[in-house]
């Protein structure tokens, strides 16, 4: 592997991680449903395009993550048809968490696009 290859993997992860929470609480708000992690990797996925944003394993890491931090609220039901499942739906904590998020997300995107998107800060 090339240091460009290693240093876009590096990259990859590092912004991958940094959103993928703020990704999956945005989602649970405008499903406004409980959902357990395959669909919530089966909407992202869907909404992707075949674009691998968050692969569904990296999924699970995160909804633990989120709820253990109050931003999520979760319950165990039992499958008829395999083990488990357990279903996420954003908190009130959470709300307040993303609103917040989201305008950081938006000043970061402006001030990177500036920067980086056609003609950098010269244009």
């Amino acid at each position: 592997m090339s240091s460009a290859e290693t240093h876009l993997k590096k990259f990859r992860k590092e912004l991958h991680s940094g959103i993928a929470a703020m990704v999956l609480l945005a989602l649970l708000e405008r499903t406004g449903e409980e959902m357990y992690g395959y669909q919530i990797a089966k909407e992202i996925g869907a909404k992707a395009g075949g674009a691998s944003f968050l692969k569904q394993g990296a999924i699970y890491p995160v909804l633990r993550s989120l709820h253990a931090a109050g931003l999520l609220e979760s319950r165990v039901e039992v499958s008829m048809s395999g083990p488990p499942r357990r279903y996420y739906a954003i908190s009130s904590d959470g709300r307040e968490a993303l609103q917040a998020w989201r305008g950081v997300w938006t000043d970061l995107r402006e001030f990177v696009d500036s920067l980086v998107g056609p003609g950098g800060a010269n244009g």
